[in-house]
C-alpha cells in the first residue's frame, strides 16, 4: 500500500471569503489533469470537504471519492492573505500549541483531527493504495507525524498547486 497525498489545484482567491470556501481556478485545470498520470488506478480516494479539494479530486479520478471532514486544511478564517503568511505558518509549526494569527487553529488541533482520521482510512484499506486530496499544511503535518520526524517546511514552501507527496506503506 502506498499513500498519495495530493495538494489541490490552483484556487480562485477571494479575499472576502475564507480559504476553505475557495473554488478551483479553471485556469489550472490542465495542471490537475497532468497529475492524473502520477496516481494509481484502482486506489481508494478521499477528499477534504473544501471545494477546491473536491473539485481537484473530480478532475483526477472517474471513480468514487469519499468526503472526510477531518481532512480539511489548517483553519485560518479570513487571515490567510497576511503579508507575512509564510512566516506565520513557520511560527505555527514552531509553536504548534498556539494560534499563529488571530482566528488560526493551533496545529495541535489540526493534528488531533487529521492523523486519527487518516489512520482509520489506512486501517480500513489495508493493502490498497490510498489517494487523499487536500492541503499543503495538513499534508506537511501528516507526513511528519507518520514518519516521526520534523515537518519539512522547505517541501511545504515548494509544493505546487497541484502536487503530490507519496508516502511509503512502511510508515506509521
Amino acid at each position: 500500500m502506498t499513500l498519495h497525498l495530493v495538494r489541490h489545484g490552483l484556487p480562485l482567491i477571494d479575499p472576502q471569503r475564507p480559504a476553505a470556501a475557495w473554488e478551483l481556478d479553471p485556469a489550472g485545470f490542465d495542471d490537475v489533469w497532468a497529475l492524473r498520470e502520477r496516481l494509481p488506478s484502482g486506489a481508494a480516494w478521499f477528499s477534504s470537504p473544501e471545494p477546491k479539494a473536491q473539485q481537484t479530486a473530480q478532475l483526477l479520478t472517474d471513480g468514487d471519492v469519499g468526503i472526510v471532514d477531518e481532512l480539511r486544511e489548517h483553519e485560518r478564517g479570513l487571515g490567510l492573505l497576511l503579508d507575512d503568511f509564510h512566516d506565520r505558518v513557520r511560527a505555527a509549526f514552531a509553536q504548534p500549541d498556539l494560534s499563529a494569527a488571530p482566528g488560526w487553529e493551533p496545529l495541535t488541533d489540526l493534528g488531533g483531527r487529521l492523523v486519527p482520521a487518516v489512520r482509520r482510512i489506512l486501517d480500513v484499506h489495508g493493502e490498497d493504495d490510498v489517494v487523499l486530496v487536500g492541503h499543503g499544511t495538513a499534508w506537511t503535518l501528516l507526513v511528519a507525524e507518520l514518519s516521526d520526524c520534523e515537518p519539512d517546511l522547505l517541501r511545504w514552501r515548494s509544493l505546487g498547486m497541484p502536487d503530490v507527496i507519496t508516502v511509503s506503506s512502511a510508515l506509521g
